[in-house]
């Protein structure tokens, strides 16, 4: 089963290079991804050998599947790629020129930048409705305060990505507009019910997106008292099992926000985080900063599997989601477009033109450049 644990995890790595202990871990444990960061990323030529690195792992790999390679490229404060790469506004902006034909044109060209480079997925659009005006941690991450801007909005993004052949990953299921606190550093509550998650819009986008055919949804580690009081919605089998998947008819990736993240450590053993993620129904796990994390995490599911507390029908359910979505999405080739190519592409006056449009909020001057 190992190999079937393994592709439903996407880990970080730890610098520039890919070094043999990395390499090893993920073609014996047939890995699913990557995900990574401003450590790893220096240079348009160190990020194009990175990913050429990682990438040919998969020939190695029990299955030969190619792994995700993926990154978070939302615009504005949450922008991995730097110089020379286009610098990107906040999506607020397009919220506020409230264009679907700018949406949609927003995230082809952001993943172009991304597919000439190699990365196959991207950890946007965040489609949050900015309930608390106040909350600083979502702020101008979210296109509007106002769920219906959200929802159409969002869905463009989406096509926007398929059109370029990056993956999407909505985020944060079921909304992380409302609650103030930043889940990288305690658990933030929300005393809303369903009712009020359904009346106030934040469950729109997520509907509009899903119709739009997205392929990844992310979950918010977040605890609803009033809807699951034992449970983030991250273990939460209420609204990932029975709410998203069954409700709302979601057939896609359901993967967790970082399982480091003290939202969930600081409240539940580690080892038994992964196993009771995947028992509330996600299909994927997201490692980003600890090294020694994913090994725990293959023992705990391991160990689970073996003392009856997880049935195997839920590792090869996922692993079928999984290996579906790559054969239908990752189209050849994988591996980055020559460096040369890439070049050419990435930073490009056109793209910089058309951000610098939506920062201004002046798309006329541009359309009629």
């Amino acid at each position: 089963m190992r190999e079937y644990i393994g592709q439903q995890l996407i880990i970080g790595l730890e610098g520039e290079e890919l070094t043999k202990d990395e390499a090893h871990f993920i073609v014996e444990n047939n890995i699913g991804g990557v995900i990574l960061f401003d450590r790893n990323l220096k240079s348009v030529e160190q990020i194009h050998t990175l990913i050429n690195d990682i990438q040919k792992l998969r020939y190695k790999t029990t299955d030969k599947h190619p792994l995700f390679i993926s990154v978070d490229m939302e615009g504005g404060r949450v922008q991995r790629l730097k110089d020379p790469f286009t610098k990107w506004p906040p999506v607020r902006h397009i919220g506020n020129i409230e264009s679907s034909s700018i949406a949609f044109q927003f995230t082809q060209l952001m993943g172009a930048e991304l597919k000439a480079m190699g990365f196959n997925l991207d950890y946007a659009p965040c489609v949050d409705v900015l309930v608390n005006k106040e909350n600083e941690v979502i702020g101008d991450r979210s296109l509007s305060s106002d769920s219906d801007v959200v929802a159409k909005l969002s869905s463009a993004m989406v096509r926007g990505y398929i059109k370029s052949d990056v993956i999407a990953c909505a985020k944060h299921f079921p909304g992380h507009g409302f609650t103030s606190v930043d889940s990288h550093f305690d658990l933030p509550v929300d005393q809303r019910t369903l009712k009020d998650l359904e009346e106030n819009g934040d469950l729109e986008p997520f509907k509009k997106v899903i119709k739009a055919r997205i392929d990844m949804i992310m979950t918010a580690h977040i605890q609803y008292p009033n809807i699951d009081p034992n449970n983030p919605v991250t273990l939460s089998p209420l609204f990932i099992s029975q709410f998203l998947r069954q409700a709302l008819r979601y057939k896609g990736i359901i993967i967790t926000d970082d399982l480091d993240m003290k939202a969930l450590t600081k409240h539940h053993p580690i080892d038994q985080i992964p196993v009771k993620a995947l028992q509330a129904g996600a299909t994927m796990l997201l490692y980003c900063n600890e090294p020694k994390s994913p090994i725990k995490a293959i023992q705990s599911i391991s160990k689970a599997l073996s003392d009856g507390d997880l049935e195997e029908s839920v590792i090869k359910e996922n692993y079928k989601i999984i290996t579906d979505i790559k054969k239908k999405r990752l189209k050849q080739p994988v591996e980055p477009f020559s460096l040369e190519k890439a070049q050419q592409i990435i930073g490009c006056d056109e793209h910089k033109a058309f951000a610098k449009a939506v920062a201004n909020e002046d798309v006329e001057a541009y359309l009629n450049k």
